[in-house]
């Protein structure tokens, strides 16, 4: 299979404590890859190397053909990398319309003086985004709530609204930070069902997750994180029968 995005070693250390140290793994076109690991594992700070809002301090990322590891966030996102951050987080005072248009700020062509003499291009373009942003939240089973505001939404929804924003980014690559972190039972699977949906439709998804089950329903693969560093590799079934995971993460539940 295609490789979409490689980690070359990369390590990010904070006050002299690695965070992530020298990790290397390559998620395939298409893939859904869990990244899990106990608290501290370094999950989310692996999440922010690669959409960079982080810089390693060694090592290389490759998207594609192309070196990432020094492009800026926006530059990242123009080139199709999304990431649905951990909790929600909203522009509030918006409606849920409006708030899913944002996402797709990353991948606009015009200006500011064309937005402000309102010229045919710019009129073109906000139609295109719009349309985008309703099929977005038709995706993720928003679409009555487009015109209401994103305030009153319940939290599972609000983390749909979230996923509907940078899938109107069009990405190739998205990036999950514990999405299912606070959902009650039946919001942890209407959720599940909308990453199989997306799954079921090609796009490449990396997840980081704490809940085992939802990992091993949703993942390809799986990369164990502790301390940093990665630990094991493999199909959800090889990660469950992992010593090494069943001692570093898996104790509480193997108890």
């Amino acid at each position: 299979m295609t490789t979409l995005l490689e980690v070359g070693s990369v390590g990010r250390a904070f006050g002299g404590v690695y965070a992530v140290r020298d990790v290397a793994m390559a998620v395939a076109e298409g893939e859904t890859r869990a990244v899990i690991g106990p608290n501290g594992a370094g999950k989310s700070t692996l999440f922010n190397l690669i959409s960079g809002h982080l810089a390693p301090d060694h090592g290389t990322l490759r998207y594609g053909t192309r070196r990432i590891d020094r492009l800026p966030p926006h530059a990242r996102a123009r080139l199709g990398i999304a990431i649905v951050f951990q909790g929600a987080r909203l522009f509030h005072g918006m409606t849920a319309l409006e708030n899913v248009m944002v996402g797709a700020h990353a991948r606009t062509r015009h200006g500011f003086l064309s937005a402000t003499l309102r010229l045919p291009a710019h009129r073109r373009e906000e139609a295109e985004i719009r349309a985008d942003a309703l099929a977005a939240l038709d995706r993720v089973g928003l679409r009555d709530w487009a015109h209401r505001s994103a305030d009153v939404l319940p939290l599972g929804q609000q983390r749909s609204l979230q996923v509907a924003r940078a899938l109107c980014a069009r990405p190739r690559l998205l990036l999950l930070d514990e999405p299912a972190s606070g959902l009650r039972a039946g919001e942890r699977e209407a959720l599940a069902q909308l990453v199989e949906g997306l799954r079921a439709e090609g796009l490449t998804m990396m997840l980081v997750e704490h809940d085992v089950a939802f990992v091993a329903r949703l993942a390809d693969r799986v990369s164990v994180l502790d301390l940093g560093r990665l630990i094991a590799e493999g199909t959800p079934e090889q990660i469950r029968d992992d010593p090494a995971v069943i001692a570093a993460y898996l104790g509480e539940e193997a108890a």
